[in-house]
């Protein structure tokens, strides 16, 4: 069989594979499992009961939660960007600075807006958003993404105008522009992204990194490790740092989400597609 042909069979596979274990499963999962979501997703919208909870669970360096010393915010939905986000934004900066990050949790977003901290809320439509959760997360229900995607949207609607709102698009195409949005709202100096092959590429690099969990690259997320210290911590492990798809885009991504378009398009989800793309449609209109 040709190379071509095999990887068509694997992808297949794969593909198989991925629906079998439930990833986008149109109201598959059962009654107990589908409450127990809800419940965590409603409380994800309360400062006073998540972010205590989510200081315990995420102590850092990696992701680092909203506290007193903290500079920026960059937050959203789940695969809206916010990883390019934090890492282009630091390596922008002259010096580290502090970044609550990465906990896709609205409460987190709703303390920034109460603090009035400089704040970056990424955003992504729906359908890319949620076929590529999907694909992270094999387990999660399509019906239950959609309920999920449009919470945390209308718990922030209220908030809107105290963060600077960038899309997933402008995030990844041109973030100096997002950043010196943030500097003219906010009143703040921060170094934009140039965006350059060079820096783009750069950013990359150590986006594929986070696989070695090097707490050194964790923590120049964070703002709490210099880019010479982390990039030198890199230089010192044994061996290439194995690509995680999780964190950048891949041909593999790509496929299994190919294989999830159709469930996008089921008639059970007209009416909860509906709602979530409202909610896009109204924060990046605001």
């Amino acid at each position: 069989m040709s190379t071509e042909g095999s990887a068509s069979v694997l992808t297949a596979v794969g593909g198989a594979h991925l629906l079998w274990r439930g990833g986008g499963g149109v109201g598959a999962v059962s009654r107990p499992r589908r409450i127990r979501h809800r419940v965590r997703t409603l409380v994800s919208e309360h400062p006073s009961a998540y972010l205590p909870f989510a200081r315990l669970k995420y102590p850092g360096p990696s992701p680092r939660v909203i506290g007193p010393d903290t500079a920026v915010v960059i937050d959203g939905y789940t695969r809206s960007a916010s990883t390019f986000a934090v890492y282009a934004f630091q390596l922008s900066q002259p010096r580290p600075v502090r970044v609550a990050h990465h906990l896709h949790a609205p409460a987190q977003l709703i303390e920034a807006a109460r603090r009035g901290l400089p704040t970056l809320m990424v955003i992504r439509e729906p359908r890319g958003a949620l076929l590529s959760q999907l694909v992270r997360e094999p387990d999660v229900d399509l019906l239950e993404a959609l309920y999920s995607y449009r919470r945390f949207h209308t718990s922030l609607m209220s908030y809107r105008d105290a963060f600077v709102v960038a899309d997933f698009v402008q995030v990844t195409g041109n973030f100096g522009a997002v950043v010196g949005r943030m500097n003219e709202k906010y009143g703040t100096t921060f170094g934009c992204f140039s965006g350059t092959p060079s820096e783009v590429s750069r950013c990359m690099h150590l986006i594929e990194q986070r696989p070695t969990l090097s707490p050194y690259l964790l923590g120049f997320e964070s703002g709490e490790v210099s880019l010479v210290e982390a990039e030198a911590q890199l230089a010192s492990l044994r061996g290439p740092a194995t690509a995680d798809a999780d964190w950048i885009p891949s041909s593999a991504r790509n496929d299994a989400k190919k294989v999830l378009e159709r469930l996008w398009s089921s008639p059970r989800l007209a009416s909860a597609r509906s709602r979530a793309e409202h909610c896009y449609e109204a924060f990046v209109a605001s």
